[in-house]
Parts: structure tokens; sequence; C-alpha cells
């Protein structure tokens, strides 16, 4: 459950994000708050453990409304579901395990966000990058080497 020191940055962030504060926006962003790259199903598992009547839906809803206020960072790695985490405001990437398809944040090896360059931008002006790196993990690897 989310402490009172926890809650009161959480309600400014929901404020100055122009968000209203609900107990279901405040119970999603404890749920995705230092728990790695959580799915729908996951986040709403953690939601109804304090909060018993939260619908699924609810659940999608807020963490749509929350990762369009920037207070969420939404990912999809191919052949998998939207995955959501609270590490925002940097753009690091991520490292997916093609056996157990666990995910993983890479910071950026070189240079200022995007810290991927394309050779042409096409006329855009690029400001972030997203870029997914696949292997296998090390306890993957273990397992394989066994």
């Amino acid at each position: 459950m989310t402490s009172d020191a926890t809650l009161e940055p959480a309600d400014a962030h929901l404020r100055a994000a122009g968000l209203k504060v609900t107990a279901p926006r405040l119970a999603v962003l404890d749920a995705v708050t230092g728990n790695g790259h959580l799915d729908a199903d996951a986040v709403h598992a953690r939601v109804v453990a304090t909060l018993p009547g939260v619908s699924l839906q609810s659940v999608y809803n807020v963490l749509g409304a929350l990762s369009a206020a920037g207070l969420l960072r939404r990912i999809e790695p191919a052949g998998s579901p939207a995955l959501y985490e609270s590490r925002i405001g940097d753009n690091h990437h991520h490292v997916v395990c093609t056996r157990c398809h666990v995910v993983a944040d890479i910071d950026c090896v070189i240079g200022e966000p995007p810290c991927v360059v394309p050779s042409d931008t096409g006329g855009f002006a690029i400001h972030t990058a997203e870029v997914t790196f696949w292997g296998l993990c090390a306890d993957c690897q273990r397992q394989a080497a066994g």
C-alpha cells in the first residue's frame, strides 16, 4: 500500500499533469512505480489488492491517461502486450529476453537523447529514439548451458 509520503508526490504529479486525483490513478501509479515493466493484467492484480472494485477496463483507462500525461511510459516490444514503467524523463532503451521475455532498461550508450542518430530524418525534428535489444538474459543463458 502507498505511504502518505508517496501519496503527496503522486497527488502533485497528477495535478501538475492536469489530471484529477482519484483513488484508481493513485493506485495505478503506486502499482507501477519501482516495479519494472508491467502489463495491464499485472497492474490490475496489484491495484485490486487495495481497491477490489476496480475493473481491468478502468486500469486500462488510467494507464492510457497516465501515459498520455507523461507520468508513465508505455513500451510495446514485438510479440508482447504493452508494458508500462515509471522510468520517465530520460531516453533509455530496453533489452528483452527471447526465451523468458523479461525486460530490462538499458541506458543510452553515447551522447544526449535521442543518442541514436538516423542517416535521414525525413524532415522530422527527432527528440526520442526507442531501441529494443534482444537476447538471452543471464538466467536463461545458465539454463541453456546446464
